[in-house]
Protein backbone atom coordinates (compact mmCIF):
# COMPACT_ATOMS: atom_id res chain seq x y z
CA UNK A 1 0.00 0.00 0.00
CA UNK A 2 2.83 2.38 0.83
CA UNK A 3 4.44 1.64 -2.51
CA UNK A 4 1.21 2.29 -4.37
CA UNK A 5 0.65 5.51 -2.43
CA UNK A 6 4.18 6.71 -3.21
CA UNK A 7 3.75 5.89 -6.89
CA UNK A 8 0.43 7.74 -7.08
CA UNK A 9 1.96 10.82 -5.48
CA UNK A 10 4.98 10.58 -7.77
CA UNK A 11 2.88 10.35 -10.91
CA UNK A 12 0.70 13.20 -9.67
CA UNK A 13 3.68 15.55 -9.57
CA UNK A 14 5.50 14.14 -12.59
CA UNK A 15 7.03 17.09 -14.46
CA UNK A 16 5.97 17.65 -18.08
CA UNK A 17 9.07 19.53 -19.22
CA UNK A 18 12.66 20.22 -18.32
CA UNK A 19 14.40 23.59 -18.15
CA UNK A 20 17.90 23.68 -19.64
CA UNK A 21 19.66 26.35 -17.59
CA UNK A 22 22.71 26.58 -19.86
CA UNK A 23 26.27 26.81 -18.59
CA UNK A 24 26.38 26.50 -14.78
CA UNK A 25 27.93 29.36 -12.85
CA UNK A 26 27.92 31.84 -15.75
CA UNK A 27 24.18 32.27 -16.46
CA UNK A 28 24.43 36.07 -16.33
CA UNK A 29 26.90 36.32 -19.21
CA UNK A 30 26.62 32.98 -21.00
CA UNK A 31 24.97 34.70 -24.02
CA UNK A 32 28.45 35.92 -24.99
CA UNK A 33 29.34 32.31 -25.79
CA UNK A 34 26.72 32.28 -28.54
CA UNK A 35 29.02 34.00 -31.08
CA UNK A 36 31.94 31.52 -30.94
CA UNK A 37 29.54 28.57 -30.75
CA UNK A 38 27.51 29.85 -33.73
CA UNK A 39 30.70 30.38 -35.74
CA UNK A 40 31.89 26.85 -34.88
CA UNK A 41 28.50 25.45 -35.94
CA UNK A 42 28.54 27.33 -39.26
CA UNK A 43 32.13 26.21 -39.85
CA UNK A 44 31.13 22.58 -39.15
CA UNK A 45 28.22 22.73 -41.60
CA UNK A 46 30.03 24.59 -44.38
CA UNK A 47 33.31 22.66 -44.13
CA UNK A 48 31.59 19.27 -44.16
CA UNK A 49 29.28 20.24 -47.03
CA UNK A 50 32.38 21.37 -48.94
CA UNK A 51 34.07 18.02 -48.25
CA UNK A 52 31.01 16.20 -49.65
CA UNK A 53 30.97 18.44 -52.76
CA UNK A 54 34.68 17.86 -53.38
CA UNK A 55 34.35 14.08 -53.04
CA UNK A 56 31.30 14.07 -55.33
CA UNK A 57 32.85 16.29 -58.02
CA UNK A 58 36.38 14.81 -58.09
CA UNK A 59 36.46 11.39 -59.80
CA UNK A 60 39.90 10.64 -58.32
CA UNK A 61 38.34 10.75 -54.84
CA UNK A 62 35.80 8.02 -55.58
CA UNK A 63 37.72 5.61 -53.36
CA UNK A 64 36.84 3.78 -50.11
CA UNK A 65 38.94 6.09 -47.91
CA UNK A 66 37.07 9.15 -49.18
CA UNK A 67 33.70 7.40 -48.97
CA UNK A 68 34.38 6.88 -45.25
CA UNK A 69 35.39 10.53 -45.00
CA UNK A 70 32.10 11.53 -46.68
CA UNK A 71 30.13 9.39 -44.22
CA UNK A 72 32.06 10.99 -41.36
CA UNK A 73 31.11 14.43 -42.73
CA UNK A 74 27.40 13.50 -42.68
CA UNK A 75 27.68 12.13 -39.11
CA UNK A 76 29.56 15.27 -38.01
CA UNK A 77 26.81 17.53 -39.33
CA UNK A 78 24.21 15.38 -37.58
CA UNK A 79 26.15 15.48 -34.30
CA UNK A 80 26.48 19.27 -34.32
CA UNK A 81 22.84 19.75 -35.36
CA UNK A 82 21.49 17.59 -32.52
CA UNK A 83 22.59 20.20 -29.97
CA UNK A 84 23.55 23.55 -31.50
CA UNK A 85 20.12 24.91 -32.59
CA UNK A 86 18.75 24.36 -29.07
CA UNK A 87 21.86 25.81 -27.39
CA UNK A 88 21.69 28.93 -29.57
CA UNK A 89 17.95 29.23 -28.85
CA UNK A 90 18.76 29.15 -25.12
CA UNK A 91 21.50 31.77 -25.43
CA UNK A 92 19.70 34.10 -27.86
CA UNK A 93 15.99 33.75 -27.01
CA UNK A 94 16.08 32.29 -23.49
CA UNK A 95 14.13 29.28 -24.87
CA UNK A 96 15.12 27.01 -22.01
CA UNK A 97 12.13 24.67 -21.84
CA UNK A 98 12.20 21.27 -23.53
CA UNK A 99 9.53 18.57 -23.30
CA UNK A 100 10.43 15.16 -21.92
CA UNK A 101 10.03 13.36 -25.30
CA UNK A 102 12.20 15.99 -27.03
CA UNK A 103 14.82 15.69 -24.31
CA UNK A 104 14.95 11.89 -24.54
CA UNK A 105 15.07 12.11 -28.36
CA UNK A 106 18.05 14.49 -28.19
CA UNK A 107 19.74 12.18 -25.67
CA UNK A 108 19.32 9.26 -28.09
CA UNK A 109 20.51 11.25 -31.13
CA UNK A 110 23.68 12.40 -29.32
CA UNK A 111 24.57 8.83 -28.30
CA UNK A 112 23.90 7.55 -31.83
CA UNK A 113 26.05 10.20 -33.53
CA UNK A 114 28.97 9.92 -31.08
CA UNK A 115 28.97 6.12 -31.37
CA UNK A 116 28.69 6.35 -35.17
CA UNK A 117 31.65 8.72 -35.34
CA UNK A 118 33.66 6.29 -33.23
CA UNK A 119 32.66 3.44 -35.56
CA UNK A 120 33.70 5.36 -38.68
CA UNK A 121 37.10 6.03 -37.08
CA UNK A 122 37.48 2.25 -36.72
CA UNK A 123 36.62 1.73 -40.41
CA UNK A 124 39.14 4.39 -41.42
CA UNK A 125 41.84 2.83 -39.22
CA UNK A 126 41.23 -0.57 -40.85
CA UNK A 127 41.35 1.07 -44.28
CA UNK A 128 44.76 2.65 -43.50
CA UNK A 129 46.07 -0.63 -42.04
CA UNK A 130 45.23 -2.59 -45.19
CA UNK A 131 46.49 0.21 -47.49
CA UNK A 132 49.90 0.33 -45.76
CA UNK A 133 50.41 -3.25 -44.56
CA UNK A 134 48.67 -5.14 -47.39
CA UNK A 135 48.93 -2.73 -50.36
CA UNK A 136 48.68 -5.45 -53.03
CA UNK A 137 45.54 -6.91 -51.50
CA UNK A 138 43.95 -3.51 -50.79
CA UNK A 139 41.78 -3.36 -53.98
CA UNK A 140 40.35 -6.82 -53.28
CA UNK A 141 39.72 -6.25 -49.53
CA UNK A 142 38.60 -2.61 -49.25
CA UNK A 143 35.96 -2.55 -51.97
CA UNK A 144 32.79 -0.50 -52.36
CA UNK A 145 30.93 -3.54 -51.05
CA UNK A 146 33.12 -3.49 -47.91
CA UNK A 147 32.38 0.21 -47.38
CA UNK A 148 28.64 -0.43 -47.76
CA UNK A 149 28.59 -3.44 -45.41
CA UNK A 150 30.77 -1.73 -42.79
CA UNK A 151 28.59 1.39 -42.87
CA UNK A 152 25.34 -0.61 -42.57
CA UNK A 153 26.78 -2.63 -39.68
CA UNK A 154 27.93 0.52 -37.86
CA UNK A 155 24.59 2.25 -38.49
CA UNK A 156 22.64 -0.70 -37.10
CA UNK A 157 24.96 -1.17 -34.12
CA UNK A 158 24.98 2.51 -33.20
CA UNK A 159 21.25 3.04 -33.62
CA UNK A 160 20.12 -0.07 -31.74
CA UNK A 161 22.55 -0.20 -28.80
CA UNK A 162 21.90 3.35 -27.45
CA UNK A 163 18.12 2.79 -27.34
CA UNK A 164 18.52 1.61 -23.75
CA UNK A 165 19.72 5.08 -22.67
CA UNK A 166 16.52 7.11 -23.34
CA UNK A 167 14.29 4.13 -22.51
CA UNK A 168 15.79 3.78 -19.02
CA UNK A 169 15.83 7.56 -18.54
CA UNK A 170 12.12 7.73 -19.45
CA UNK A 171 11.33 5.11 -16.78
CA UNK A 172 12.61 7.33 -13.98
CA UNK A 173 10.17 9.51 -11.99
CA UNK A 174 10.79 13.25 -12.24
CA UNK A 175 8.53 14.47 -9.47
CA UNK A 176 9.97 17.74 -8.19
CA UNK A 177 13.07 19.26 -9.79
CA UNK A 178 13.12 19.95 -13.52
CA UNK A 179 16.03 22.40 -13.90
CA UNK A 180 19.01 20.83 -15.66
CA UNK A 181 22.34 22.57 -15.09
CA UNK A 182 23.31 21.93 -18.68
CA UNK A 183 22.50 23.19 -22.17
CA UNK A 184 21.76 19.74 -23.60
CA UNK A 185 20.01 16.59 -22.40
CA UNK A 186 22.88 14.45 -21.17
CA UNK A 187 21.89 11.10 -19.69
CA UNK A 188 23.47 11.58 -16.25
CA UNK A 189 22.42 15.25 -16.10
CA UNK A 190 18.76 14.38 -16.70
CA UNK A 191 18.56 11.26 -14.51
CA UNK A 192 20.20 13.12 -11.60
CA UNK A 193 16.84 14.94 -11.27
CA UNK A 194 14.85 11.74 -10.76
CA UNK A 195 13.25 10.96 -7.41
CA UNK A 196 13.96 7.23 -7.51
CA UNK A 197 17.04 5.03 -7.79
CA UNK A 198 19.04 5.79 -10.95
CA UNK A 199 21.83 3.25 -10.36
CA UNK A 200 20.75 1.19 -13.38
CA UNK A 201 21.14 4.26 -15.63
CA UNK A 202 24.71 4.81 -14.48
CA UNK A 203 25.58 1.12 -14.90
CA UNK A 204 24.01 1.04 -18.37
CA UNK A 205 25.93 4.18 -19.39
CA UNK A 206 29.19 2.62 -18.17
CA UNK A 207 28.59 -0.74 -19.89
CA UNK A 208 27.49 0.92 -23.12
CA UNK A 209 30.56 3.16 -23.11
CA UNK A 210 32.93 0.24 -22.63
CA UNK A 211 31.09 -2.01 -25.11
CA UNK A 212 31.01 0.57 -27.93
CA UNK A 213 33.69 3.20 -27.38
CA UNK A 214 36.05 0.90 -25.50
CA UNK A 215 35.98 -1.82 -28.17
CA UNK A 216 36.36 0.77 -30.93
CA UNK A 217 39.34 2.39 -29.23
CA UNK A 218 40.93 -1.03 -28.69
CA UNK A 219 40.58 -1.90 -32.39
CA UNK A 220 41.98 1.49 -33.42
CA UNK A 221 45.02 1.14 -31.12
CA UNK A 222 45.66 -2.41 -32.40
CA UNK A 223 45.28 -1.31 -36.02
CA UNK A 224 47.69 1.62 -35.71
CA UNK A 225 50.17 -0.42 -33.64
CA UNK A 226 50.32 -3.02 -36.42
CA UNK A 227 50.54 -0.26 -39.02
CA UNK A 228 53.41 1.46 -37.18
CA UNK A 229 55.21 -1.87 -36.76
CA UNK A 230 54.90 -2.51 -40.50
CA UNK A 231 55.96 1.04 -41.43
CA UNK A 232 59.14 0.90 -39.33
CA UNK A 233 60.22 -2.20 -41.28
CA UNK A 234 60.29 -0.25 -44.54
CA UNK A 235 63.78 0.51 -45.82
CA UNK A 236 62.79 3.60 -47.77
CA UNK A 237 62.73 6.83 -45.73
CA UNK A 238 60.40 8.38 -48.29
CA UNK A 239 57.96 5.46 -47.99
CA UNK A 240 58.03 5.72 -44.18
CA UNK A 241 57.38 9.47 -44.36
CA UNK A 242 54.49 9.03 -46.79
CA UNK A 243 52.91 6.26 -44.71
CA UNK A 244 53.18 8.24 -41.48
CA UNK A 245 51.80 11.35 -43.18
CA UNK A 246 48.77 9.35 -44.32
CA UNK A 247 48.03 8.26 -40.74
CA UNK A 248 48.82 11.54 -38.97
CA UNK A 249 45.52 13.28 -39.74
CA UNK A 250 43.56 10.24 -38.53
CA UNK A 251 45.57 10.02 -35.31
CA UNK A 252 45.21 13.74 -34.50
CA UNK A 253 41.41 13.58 -34.74
CA UNK A 254 41.10 10.19 -33.02
CA UNK A 255 43.29 11.28 -30.08
CA UNK A 256 41.25 14.48 -29.61
CA UNK A 257 37.92 12.62 -29.89
CA UNK A 258 38.70 9.87 -27.37
CA UNK A 259 40.71 12.08 -24.99
CA UNK A 260 37.71 14.38 -24.52
CA UNK A 261 35.36 11.37 -24.10
CA UNK A 262 37.61 9.98 -21.35
CA UNK A 263 37.94 13.38 -19.62
CA UNK A 264 34.15 13.90 -19.69
CA UNK A 265 33.62 10.42 -18.20
CA UNK A 266 36.14 11.07 -15.42
CA UNK A 267 34.72 14.50 -14.54
CA UNK A 268 31.16 13.14 -14.42
CA UNK A 269 32.03 10.07 -12.35
CA UNK A 270 34.19 12.01 -9.90
CA UNK A 271 31.48 14.63 -9.33
CA UNK A 272 33.57 17.72 -10.00
CA UNK A 273 33.01 20.76 -7.81
CA UNK A 274 33.21 22.96 -10.92
CA UNK A 275 30.28 21.67 -13.04
CA UNK A 276 31.03 24.22 -15.78
CA UNK A 277 34.06 22.20 -16.94
CA UNK A 278 32.28 18.92 -17.84
CA UNK A 279 29.35 20.84 -19.36
CA UNK A 280 31.65 22.98 -21.51
CA UNK A 281 33.69 19.93 -22.53
CA UNK A 282 30.50 18.07 -23.42
CA UNK A 283 29.32 20.88 -25.69
CA UNK A 284 32.70 21.42 -27.31
CA UNK A 285 33.10 17.69 -27.90
CA UNK A 286 29.92 17.77 -29.99
CA UNK A 287 30.89 20.81 -32.07
CA UNK A 288 34.71 20.97 -32.32
CA UNK A 289 35.33 17.56 -34.01
CA UNK A 290 32.71 18.29 -36.71
CA UNK A 291 34.41 21.62 -37.48
CA UNK A 292 37.97 20.28 -37.03
CA UNK A 293 37.74 17.00 -38.98
CA UNK A 294 37.33 18.42 -42.52
CA UNK A 295 39.99 21.11 -41.93
CA UNK A 296 42.62 18.60 -40.72
CA UNK A 297 41.90 16.22 -43.60
CA UNK A 298 41.97 19.02 -46.17
CA UNK A 299 45.31 20.31 -44.85
CA UNK A 300 46.95 16.89 -44.61
CA UNK A 301 45.59 15.28 -47.79
CA UNK A 302 47.03 16.28 -51.16
CA UNK A 303 44.11 14.90 -53.22
CA UNK A 304 41.57 16.80 -51.12
CA UNK A 305 43.57 20.03 -51.46
CA UNK A 306 43.65 19.59 -55.24
CA UNK A 307 39.93 18.87 -55.29
CA UNK A 308 39.28 21.96 -53.18
CA UNK A 309 41.26 24.12 -55.62
CA UNK A 310 39.25 22.73 -58.55
CA UNK A 311 35.92 23.38 -56.83
CA UNK A 312 37.00 26.96 -55.99
CA UNK A 313 38.13 27.57 -59.59
CA UNK A 314 34.82 26.22 -60.91
CA UNK A 315 32.94 28.55 -58.57
CA UNK A 316 35.01 31.54 -59.71
CA UNK A 317 34.44 30.74 -63.41
CA UNK A 318 30.68 30.50 -62.88
CA UNK A 319 30.66 33.93 -61.24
Amino acid sequence: MLQDHRDSNTSKFQVSEFILMGFPGIHSWQHWLSLPLALLYLLALNANILILIIINKEAALHQPMYYFLGILAVVDMGLATTIMPKILAILWFNAKTISLPECFAQMYAIHCCVAMESGIFVCMAIDRYVAICQPLRYPSIITESFVFKATVFMALRNSLCPISVPVLAAQRYYCSRNQIEHCLCSNLGVTSLSCDDRKINSINQLLLGWALMGSDLGLIILSYALTLHSVLKLNSTEAVSKALSTCTSHLILILFFYTVVIVISITHSSGMRVPLIPVLLNVLHNVIPPSLNPIVYALKNKELRQGLCKVIRMGIKRN
